[in-house]
């Protein structure tokens, strides 16, 4: 039984890593049967908080009350002991196991028979509007089922404070809305909500209160009723911010790119794009939307010469560029910038700075038998002051920034390497609304000087904002193209599970 309205009560809480100070002073408080948004710019101390309160760090200064005593939560365990599950962005799943089994697996006590299991499973799932298999297998999972899993693990350990970390990263709007109703019928079960997100029309939509967090110092509380997105900007980055994204006209747009009757295959030889044609013109942005894993990352990356096609043609003046390296792409004047979904797996190299980074685009080209650092030093201190990127050097290693910064050098390379066609996937995820904002119009100034972007995003209401046309695609297979400035959200949401343009009609 709670002895106080407070779930949570952090006070004075201070985390330092060397000379940072990623939290100082943080004031938090979190009721039982409320919905807390935590807000914040990259770098605002709101991942270094939770990491405290589910026992990943421990704070320098300070003091946390859980249900009003006064507690020390040494690690991952004590936070489980009292009560705090965390569901971070990338779930914890054994992907062989079941939903029953995922469920069991590192519960405190003696496990139950598999039949018995599964009745709770089934039980608890129940309790909350919710249907899932307890013997489907985590690898047979949607994501949206796989959260749920994750959800229900938290339920069934007792937990009645849960933490969130950006849950709508991978999920269509439908799935949104699904988890958005898990998440009310929990908080009127009694539990204590911390949502994490940038998306600011999820705050309002779902959150009670709302703390915003700014350069690691605690900024306010506000009820959600009574604020609105603007104000949410504003205590954030602390001055006004605007929340319009810019659609210049397309001017004389030519195509650039002809992709036609094209077909990829993963390495695990599973069709990830099948027979898809459309078309990539200068001066325009396409927007690309589909559920995680309908091909994206595939198309993205058969563009730009990192995998094989199976079948069919991409197209530049009529030459076909299919099974060329992306430096022969590059050398027939096709000049790519490509920004991957993996930063560091596939676009930078962790170990070196900006400098390094922004000569990996052009060290072969011919300068004689040295390589001058300087211009791309040069570059690299630009690209600094212009996208406002946080670090102490442009030669400190790249795997030292936040992700928000590290995304903010890689579009800053590639705008920088002159393209002919930029390709883009998911360039926002995990950057604050104010860096997004700079990468819209980065991306717009790119289409006025007739690059033509592709966009692979997330956010359909971004989309719909900056896309001239956006391409759906559902399971490889390319399920509609519609006009960015008619579409509807439900139009696009419907074609993004399958339903194509002549079922829509």
């Amino acid at each position: 039984m709670a002895t106080s309205e407070y779930a949570i009560e952090c006070r004075g809480i201070t985390k330092t890593f060397g000379s940072v100070v990623a939290n100082d002073q943080v004031d938090l408080t979190v009721r039982y049967g409320e919905v807390l948004a935590l807000l914040g710019e990259n770098g605002s101390g709101k991942t270094t908080l939770m990491n405290m309160l589910s026992g990943i760090y421990h704070p320098d200064a300070g003091t946390i009350k859980i249900a009003g005593k006064e507690v020390t939560i040494g690690s991952p365990e004590d936070a489980m002991v009292l009560g705090i599950g965390m569901i971070h962005q990338h779930f914890k799943l054994v992907d062989v196991f079941t939903a029953s089994e995922n469920i069991a697996v590192g519960t405190p006590g003696k496990r139950l028979p598999a039949r018995v299991m599964r009745e709770k499973v089934k039980e608890i799932s129940h309790s909350i509007g919710l249907e899932i298999d307890p013997d489907r297998r985590a690898f047979e999972m949607s994501v949206s089922e796989k959260q749920t899993v994750e959800i229900l693990k938290v339920l069934y350990r007792g937990q009645k404070i849960l933490i969130l970390d950006e849950p709508t990263a991978v999920l269509t709007p439908q799935e949104t809305d699904r988890l958005f109703d898990i998440l009310r019928s929990m908080r009127e079960q009694g539990c204590a909500i911390i949502i994490i997100t940038h998306k600011l029309n999820e705050v309002m939509a779902i959150s009670d209160r709302v703390t915003i967090l700014r350069k690691g110092k605690y900024i306010d509380t506000v009820n959600t009723s009574e604020t609105d997105e603007k104000k949410l900007t504003e205590l954030m980055v602390g001055r006004p911010v605007s929340l319009k994204i810019n659609r210049p006209d397309v001017v004389n747009p030519q195509t650039i790119l002809k992709i036609v009757d094209l077909t990829v295959r993963k390495p695990d030889g599973t069709l990830a794009i099948n027979d898809i044609s459309f078309e990539v013109r200068t001066g325009e942005i396409l927007g690309v939307a589909g559920i995680a894993g309908s091909g994206q990352k595939e198309l993205c990356e058969c563009i730009a010469g990192l995998c094989p096609a199976e079948k069919g043609a991409i197209l530049h003046q009529k030459e076909n560029l299919v099974g060329k390296s992306p430096r022969e792409i590059i050398r027939r004047g096709v000049h790519l910038g490509f920004v991957p979904e993996d930063r560091l797996g596939m676009g930078l190299v962790a170990s070196m700075g900006m400098v390094g980074n922004m000569m990996l685009k052009t060290y072969d080209e011919p300068k004689g038998p040295f390589i001058d650092p300087a211009p791309a030093r040069r570059r690299a201190e630009d690209l600094v002051e212009r996208l406002e990127i946080v670090t102490p050097s442009v030669d400190t290693p790249v795997r030292l920034m936040s992700g928000g910064n590290v995304q903010k050098v890689l579009l800053g390379r590639e705008i920088e390497s002159d393209p002919q066609v930029l390709i883009t996937a998911y360039p926002v995820r995990g950057l604050d609304i104010n860096s997004s904002y700079t990468v819209y119009d980065l991306l717009n100034e790119q289409k006025q000087k007739g690059v033509a972007v592709v966009f692979i995003g997330e956010d359909l209401d971004v989309l719909m904002a900056l896309s001239d046309r956006i391409l759906v695609m559902c399971h490889g297979e390319v399920t509609g193209v519609v006009d960015g400035r008619t579409a509807t959200k439900d139009e696009i949401a419907r074609l993004m599970v399958g339903a194509g343009e002549e079922a829509l009609a």
